[in-house]
């Protein structure tokens, strides 16, 4: 079987006029008290290390002596703003800044510490990319997490989401559970697979998603979280939009295989789907508002476009989607083609 490749670093996009007005309706785009380019002023930077020594694709920021007051003061109050409507918090300062130069957005994450309790948080300061603003917004309205965010020009501005990188719990659930309930976990993988298809997000390697613990009870439950919308319908190839075609996934493939049968796995993609129709009408006018301003956006290559756009019109048995101009048009017939049908992808 042959894996899933990405090759060249995906271009950023910039958010257009239609973009920048459903933020705006929507409460995305406000003033900010940092922007990203003000950010990278910083003095510089020192590699971070596991705790096996590894170097990461971290580095610590190491500000300029005369600015890191008021950068810490800033950093601070950009937190406010995204947590708290910009209401002041007492006791917060900064704890910690890292900048990841490999990502694609190139974020910087943000400590922020409660000086009365030591309790921590985090949340990051990235470069602006509309294929990332739709990824969010549509994970926000189709999946069954809420996702906070704000936008001002170049700068956008992401929560935390809570969860160990797939890749890391995979290699060692139980440390981060107990006992692994092998059957529940594999259902979630099924249902993450089907939902990153039907919205079409792809590169969700195991170290681009994350996994949530849920104790219930004398039971275990799981959540898996994308933390990647980078790829949002830009990649050419169908199969990108399907976690199971990762290698790095083969873990979770080779578990589902191994305890639940393919009769099983096609009853959880129907439960995804018909999840997923709900979620569509509870949300759909800002969903079908967000698709009209995407059906004028460039987030791809007419090359991605067109090859993507074969793939799926003879998946669906489509021909109309031969003739899509961009992908939000193609998106929004991929949707509808999905959870009017019903039929899971194979």
């Amino acid at each position: 079987m042959s894996f899933n490749e990405i090759g060249r670093r995906k271009p950023l996009y910039a958010a257009g006029t239609g973009l920048v007005h459903y933020m705006a309706e929507h409460g995305r785009a406000v003033r900010l008290p940092l922007g990203y380019d003000e950010l990278h002023r910083f003095d510089s930077l020192m590699p971070q290390y596991n705790a096996n020594g590894k170097e990461t694709l971290w580095n610590t920021v190491l500000l300029r002596p005369g600015e890191q007051a008021e950068t810490h003061e800033r950093l601070v109050e950009t937190y406010q703003v995204l947590i708290a409507d910009g209401r002041h918090i007492d006791h917060l300062q900064v704890a910690g800044i890292d900048l990841c130069p490999y990502g694609n957005s190139q974020p910087f994450r943000i400590k922020i510490l409660n000086k009365i309790n030591d309790n921590h948080d985090y949340y990051y300061i990235k470069r602006t990319d509309a294929s990332r603003i739709y990824g969010l917004e549509l994970e926000h309205l189709l999946s069954p997490n809420r996702i906070n965010y704000l936008v001002e020009g170049r700068t956008l501005v992401e929560e935390h989401i809570i969860g160990v990188p797939g890749d890391a719990f995979i290699a060692e659930p139980a440390r981060y559970g107990g006992v692994m309930n092998e059957v529940r976990l594999s259902k979630e993988f099924v249902k993450f697979n089907e939902r990153c298809f039907v919205r079409l997000l792809g590169d969700m390697r195991a170290y681009n998603f994350v996994v949530d613990v849920i104790h219930d009870l004398d039971q275990v439950q799981y959540r898996i979280r994308s933390i990647d919308f980078d790829q949002q319908c830009y990649e050419g190839g169908k199969r990108i939009y399907l976690p199971q075609f990762y290698k790095e996934n083969l873990a979770y493939v080779h578990l589902a295989q191994a305890v639940i049968g393919p009769e099983t796995a096609d009853q959880y993609r129907n439960e995804e789907r018909s999840l997923l129709r709900r979620r569509y009408k509870l949300a759909q006018d800002a969903l079908e508002e967000l698709l009209t301003v995407m059906r004028d956006d460039v987030i791809s290559t007419p090359e991605n476009l067109h090859a993507l756009a074969g793939s799926l019109a003879t998946h669906h048995k489509d021909t109309r989607m031969q003739g899509c101009r961009s992908m939000g048009e193609l998106l929004t017939l991929h949707l509808h083609a999905c959870l009017e049908s019903g039929h899971p992808v194979s």
